[in-house]
């Protein structure tokens, strides 16, 4: 198995067989194995395995303007390569050999080798709509289409034209929603942005594998329970469906391939799909092509919207308005709150004006126009608060967020989403959370780069990244008190964060803003902030290690990267310990102990025993999962002394649970009840009340094996109690821990695996 970096020489015999991309260790070997695959595959020339992968596109709805060229495809099969366009090397893969199998576990390759998940990975959803758009008009004919096809529970998917953005489609989708459920209440609503088109080149469609994670966790599936490949968490998100009547939206859309797999199968549940593409090959019951308003619906649209304004000489000048709006409800919602915000002034006066405007600027559509019109008719601060909110990584934020970019006082900033919300340059998807449409994020970050230097730029990142990293130490400190003096040390800022003193509220925030800090991790990672990069990782391990194996992936996968520029031994040999765990915990168990191999290698070179420990007793959970309990015997027991000598009480109460693990599966319970016990006297002395459930949980269970029901029951008692406070799920449930699903030999039903959270 090649470790990470290393170049890959394939023998001659190994063009015969299928190459298997999941045993890639590095990008480069990974490119080695598509230059097998085409071999394999009859060694295709170039134009044809694009004319494929066009016939692929074409037939799926892309357009013409995003299909390949031969070069493109060329490019994929050159070593070297730092980057790999994800999509057109699972086309090309398809083209090569279409089995969707193999095709998946190319995707699973591409995720995780080198320890990267690309920013697909990095998905919100949610158990509610966004909040309807106070005035809804028009769309009565698709609203009755709707409303027919929820009530014979079928499929229903909404399609734009082909690049119309701005159309509506979202507010229809969501406002049909909100009618449907007060009419008939929906058991569940699932919603998700699939970001088909976002403007940003880092933030690409959204994988359905993440999104079903994100479903089937606010569906009560705990993380440790939920698959690792995506026709496992489908077959999983179908079932927990199954005999019930829920709405899903699956808004922007990109491909019906990134739909199909998040499509419930229960009559009875409703899906709606937005999309600026057909997506006809899906099937759907109801399929709505969506233009622009009417005149007639944007006229009445905008007398709604601006109740009172007068209409001044010309009768026509809403009608004349919403022509060069283009009838477009997106312009329109833009251009009202630039009328709202200029008192004195008629709707013949806009009219009048936008007429100049088309005239010197010769825009060419009315979006162009709405928006410059409403950038400059705000105050001069939220401009410039528009400008910096569009240099967020992430898909949405907060009022603290927006405090450290604009580097303002907390009622400022919320005082300045507030009126860009209200002049609907901002969309508020969840309360206190703000994000930005597609088309206006594109403008505003337009208006960063003309009207702000690089340098306030960085500046405004840089005191963002402070603020996440700061409060997510905050957090864990709260979570975890006793493991702080392992975590970097944070340097303090002025940055403004909220009070996570209680542990409720330090989870809370922790799960809030996950898709965020795992965009941070990325961003900070490939634009020159390593320093935030690794600290975040660091600092989130154990959080990560709770059942979002994913996304430990990715952090700890940049942190890996970002520390190889840095010249830090210590530093790289957590990376690889962190990235090492987090592999394994998905399956890749080589991988997994090759990182926490080199990581050993190091830690012993600058003499760290703590850093020996943890990848010790990491090195031991990996060897139990694999059912080598001679191997895992023996690197628990060379780690509690190291864990001794660091002075980490709670490390090596983990070193003996994982001994009490191995001896309770072979039968020797004393033994094991010995080890539980000592390890829960650590656990107890330190505060680590999840440390201490997971062990009482593990203790109970051999208890009972030995006919010690008594004790057993109590200790069961203790843990369940302890886990409730936590919010600890999956430990209340009782599998334990939350932290993995061990491999199990056959026929063999062992109690619980070893606590893997083995600190930062």
């Amino acid at each position: 198995m090649p470790l990470s970096g290393e170049p890959v020489t394939a023998p001659e015999d190994a063009f015969v067989t299928l190459p298997d991309p999941a045993q890639a260790g590095s990008l480069t070997a990974l490119v080695e194995r598509l230059r097998r695959l085409k071999v394999w595959a009859g060694d295709p020339s170039y134009e044809t395995i694009k004319d494929r992968v066009n016939t692929a596109w074409t037939a799926a709805g892309r357009p013409a303007g995003e299909l390949t060229r031969k070069s493109t495809v060329a490019y994929c099969f050159r070593p070297g390569r730092r980057r790999l366009d994800t999509d057109l090397v699972l086309a090309v893969v398809q083209a090569l050999h279409p089995d969707t199998g193999y095709v998946s576990q190319w995707r699973q390759a591409l995720r995780v080798v080198g320890g990267e998940i690309e920013a697909m990975s990095q998905v919100r959803v949610q158990d509610r709509l966004p909040q309807d758009l106070a005035g809804f008009t028009g769309r009565t004919g698709e609203l009755d289409r709707l409303r027919h096809a929820a009530q014979a529970g079928e499929a229903v998917v909404i399609s734009a034209i082909e690049g119309m953005a701005g159309v509506g489609k979202t507010q229809l989708a969501v406002h049909a929603g909100h009618l449907l459920h007060r009419q008939q209440p929906f058991e569940r609503v699932l919603f998700v942005n699939l970001r088909g088109f976002d403007p940003d080149a880092a933030q690409p469609p959204a994988d359905p594998a993440a999104v079903l994670d994100g479903f089937l966790r606010l569906l009560g599936v705990p993380g440790q329970q939920i698959p690792h490949d995506l026709a496992a968490r489908a077959a999983a998100y179908r079932d927990r469906l199954a005999g019930t009547r829920t709405l899903v939206v699956l808004d922007n859309a990109a491909t019906a391939g990134q739909v199909r797999p998040l499509l419930p199968s229960t009559p009875g549940c409703l899906t709606m799909v937005t999309s600026r593409r057909s997506l006809t090959d899906l099937r759907p019951a109801t399929h709505l092509t969506m233009d622009v308003f009417t005149p007639g619906e944007a006229v009445v649209f905008l007398i709604k919207a601006v109740p009172g304004v007068p209409v001044g000489p010309d009768p026509h000048a809403a009608a004349r308005i919403a022509a060069r709006c283009g009838y477009l409800p997106l312009a329109l919602g833009l251009i009202t709150g630039h009328i709202r915000n200029t008192p004195g002034w008629t709707l013949t006066d806009h009219a009048d004006r936008l007429d100049e405007r088309h005239h010197q600027r010769r825009l060419d559509t009315g979006v162009e126009h709405a928006l410059h019109l409403s950038y400059q008719h705000v105050p001069a601060e939220q401009r410039r608060l528009l400008r910096l909110l569009a240099l967020h990584p992430g898909q949405d934020l907060d009022a603290y967020a927006a405090t450290a970019l604009a580097d303002t006082n907390l009622d400022t900033a919320q005082a300045g989403l507030d009126g860009l919300h209200h002049d609907h340059l901002l969309q508020q998807g969840t309360p206190g959370r703000y994000t930005f449409h597609d088309l206006v994020r594109a403008y505003a970050t337009t208006r960063a780069h003309d009207e702000d230097p690089p340098s306030e730029r960085r500046a405004a990142l840089t005191r963002l990244f402070d603020c996440y990293l700061v409060t997510a130490a905050a957090a864990m400190n709260t979570l975890y008190p006793g493991e702080s003096s392992f975590r970097p040390r944070i340097p303090v800022t002025g940055a403004r964060t909220p009070n996570l003193s209680d542990s409720d509220t330090a989870l809370a925030w922790l799960d809030t803003e996950r898709p965020t800090l795992v965009a941070v991790a990325a961003h900070t990672a490939t634009n020159g902030w390593p320093t935030h990069t690794i600290r975040l990782s660091r600092t989130l391990y154990r959080y990560l290690s709770g059942g979002h194996y994913t996304d430990a992936v990715t952090v700890h996968g940049h942190a890996h990267h970002a520390v190889l520029h840095t010249g830090d031994a210590t530093g790289h040999a957590h990376a690889l310990n962190d990235l090492g765990v987090a592999l394994w915990r998905l399956g890749r168990y080589e991988l997994a102990t090759a990182h926490l191999q080199q990581a050993l290698a190091l830690f012993r070179q600058a003499g760290d025993p703590h850093g020996q420990a943890r990848t010790l007793n990491d090195l031991g959970i990996t060897a139990y999962g694999e059912c080598r309990f001679q191997a895992a015997t023996d690197y628990f027991t060379q780690a509690v002394p190291l864990y001794q000598q660091a002075g980490d009480r709670d490390g090596e109460a983990r070193g003996l649970t994982g001994l009490g693990s191995v001896e309770a599966l072979l039968g020797r319970h004393r033994k094991a009840i010995d080890y539980f016990e000592q390890a829960l006297l650590l656990h107890r002395q330190t505060g680590d009340q999840d440390g201490t459930a997971y062990v009482l949980l593990n203790l109970s269970e051999v208890e009972d094996r030995s006919g010690r029901y008594g004790p057993a029951g109590d200790h069961l008692q203790q843990a369940l109690t302890l886990y409730r406070q936590l919010g600890n799920r999956t430990g209340e449930s009782g599998r334990a821990g939350h932290y993995r699903r061990p491999v199990y030999p056959p026929r063999q039903a062992p109690p619980r695996p070893p606590n893997t959270t083995n600190g930062p």
